[in-house]
């Protein structure tokens, strides 16, 4: 097997040896006079049967080597003046026997053994020349490089596969296998001699050389890397899901229904969250958001970001003032991180969605007959820019309609202008129905959200049902003007007896609520100016009453002296009911509310 012989199989190996060749049979036309050759102190000729010195240490004064000679003296391991060997004198076999790496050289169609090395023997045990690879070299099959060698012998060009796990799965390969070409005559291939010319040649002499890299350690150093990326998105996961709220809120006014989908397994977990708050007097906060950037940082930015909204939400306060606030605090949280939110309020009296948006997408809203309406300007930008005043808008939500809210995730696709996937969006929630629930799974089929989506989703769905039937009885309002001077408490007295008893509400409710109307309509024609009214609402669940006026100062409550003649109205209210509260009205003035809870077997 030597080298000569296999030489001209391997690319530009042939090239080289004629061209050595060549050299040789020139050095020899042109003589020995040519180039001076080191002779002994006696005058004789000390050159070798091939014109080389015989000994090169031993040179005459001012000599030179021989052209053309294949050895010089260097130091090796053998010692200083070892000559290093030619590699002409090599075998093929010499060299791939000292190969760390496992070879193997297969032959035919069949790809019957002709060869494999020493390290290849210690892997896989000695094999017999001649088999064909299947039965042979059943590891092959085992990698799944059979038809690896089937595309190589077709096509004449070498293939690679990477990181093919042995049987057992104790060691990694990354193989190369490279079409060669067997001489055509005068060779072992297994026992075979073909001769040339016949039948089947050209199949019998075109091989592969198979080599197996082991990447053990490289393959074993990923799978940690890749476990360890899977713990940390594990625990980003798990902290992005016990920040969000584990059960909504459920108003009485509205359906509520949310999903959020962490990115694919190869993505990290953002900041995408959203919230349901109920503000009380039948009022609804809904908020979603999304914070830039991934990994446990994000979510925990998130984090912060939904519980401040939750506390600011308590203050009950317009939106694009809840946002005013968030944005500052999201630039003391990390000035170099920025969030998107929407924060939107609902008030069943007027049947509007009241919103501001921080670079976050518009608010989509369906009414019962299939429209679609998005939810206008104004659009401040994102959280932690600072600098920019937000301002509120409106965007009616009417009986039977839906709202949806949602982060880019959904919509947003590469090569894509979002705005097209908006529109999609809307094509989708047009022909959308059902719960708020099934509403959000058909939303995330209908945008090509699955397991696989490499950003994270929210999707918050809101609905007004429109009510008829029974279901309408459970659900009032009833409203009366006061136009202040002394009659306004007696008028007002009057008008919340009236309603409550044709609401069917036990005599204990009634008295109680009619008390908790005189002391609100007392307390805002002591302190407030006009115009004023008193509301009462009726739902499923509750009775809610309330008294609006045109001053803005908020109520307190506070503990009055035995000698007060006033001061107490708020501590009775409080006292008697299930909740109270106040806000500022958007045009100007105030708000003073509470509300009790219906009995289970109320009407």
């Amino acid at each position: 097997m030597n080298f000569t012989r296999w030489s001209a199989r391997f690319p530009g190996t042939q090239r080289r040896a004629a061209a050595r060749s060549e050299h040789a049979a020139a050095q020899a036309r042109r003589g020995e006079g040519s180039v001076p050759a080191a002779r002994g102190a006696a005058g004789h000729s000390a050159s070798g049967p091939d014109g080389c010195p015989a000994d090169p240490t031993v040179r005459g004064t001012g000599s030179a080597p021989a052209a053309g000679c294949a050895t010089a003296p260097t130091a090796t391991a053998d010692g200083p003046g070892t000559p290093a060997p030619s590699l002409d004198e090599l075998s093929v076999r010499d060299v791939l026997d000292c190969l760390p790496a496992l070879i193997a050289l297969v032959h035919g169609p069949e790809h019957r053994v002709a060869y494999v090395n020493d390290a290849y023997t210690a892997g896989f045990g000695a094999r017999a020349p001649g088999a064909p690879a299947h039965l042979a070299l059943p590891e092959l099959g085992d990698l799944g490089l059979l038809p690896l060698l089937d595309q190589v012998r077709r096509s004449g060009k070498p293939r690679t596969a990477k990181n093919r796990t042995a049987p057992g799965g104790t060691s990694s390969y990354t193989v190369t296998c490279t079409p060669i070409e067997f001489p055509k005559s005068g060779v072992d291939t297994g026992g075979t001699d073909v001769a040339a010319g016949s039948d089947g040649d050209a199949e019998a002499h075109a091989g592969v050389l198979i080599h197996l890299a082991d990447v053990t350690d490289h393959a074993e150093a990923v799978e940690r890397l890749r476990a360890s990326e899977r713990r940390q998105r594990e625990a980003a996961v798990t902290l992005q899901r016990s920040l969000l709220p584990q059960e909504l809120e459920q108003p009485d006014d509205l359906r509520v229904a949310a999903t959020y989908q962490p990115g694919g397994t190869e993505a990290a977990v953002g900041g995408d969250w959203y919230d349901v708050i109920t503000l009380g007097a039948g009022r609804t906060a809904l908020v979603i958001g999304d914070v830039m950037g991934r990994g446990v940082r994000a979510a925990a930015v998130m984090g912060q970001l939904r519980t401040a909204v939750r506390a600011y939400a308590r203050l009950d306060l317009p939106p694009h003032e809840v946002l005013q606030l968030l944005d500052g605090l999201a630039a003391e949280i990390d000035a170099s991180q920025i969030a998107t939110c929407v924060y939107a309020v609902h008030d069943p009296n007027e049947g509007l969605l009241a919103y501001a948006s921080a670079g976050h997408l518009p608010i989509l809203v369906r009414d019962e007959d299939g429209t679609v309406r998005r939810a206008a300007d104004p659009t401040g930008p994102p959280l932690g820019t600072g600098g920019w005043l937000h301002t509120s808008g409106t965007i009616a939500l009417g009986p039977g309609s839906t709202a949806v809210l949602y982060t880019d995730g959904l919509v947003e696709r590469r090569g894509e202008d979002i705005d097209e996937g908006v529109a999609a969006l809307e094509r989708a929630l047009s022909g959308a129905q059902g719960t708020p629930a099934v509403i959000c799974d058909r939303l995330m089929r209908a945008l090509g959200v699955d397991a696989d989506h490499d950003d994270d989703v929210a999707v918050l769905v809101l609905q007004q049902p429109a009510r008829t039937g029974a279901d309408a009885e459970l659900f009032h309002n009833a409203a009366l003007e006061l136009l202040g001077g002394v009659e306004a408490a007696p008028r007002a007295r009057a008008f919340a007896q009236g309603v409550l008893a044709s609401w069917r509400f036990p005599v204990e409710l009634c008295d109680l609520g009619v008390l908790a109307a005189s002391e609100l309509v007392a307390n805002s024609l002591q302190h407030g100016t006009p115009p004023m009214r008193l509301r009462l609402r009726r739902t499923d669940r509750r009775l809610i009453i309330e008294v609006t006026d045109g001053d803005d100062h908020l109520p307190r409550r506070r503990r009055a002296e035995p000698a007060d003649e006033t001061g107490r109205g708020i501590s009775i209210v409080a006292t008697i009911a299930s909740a109270w509260g106040s806000r500022r009205t958007p045009g100007g003035g105030k708000a003073v509310w509470c509300e009790f809870a219906l009995p289970d077997k109320a009407p």
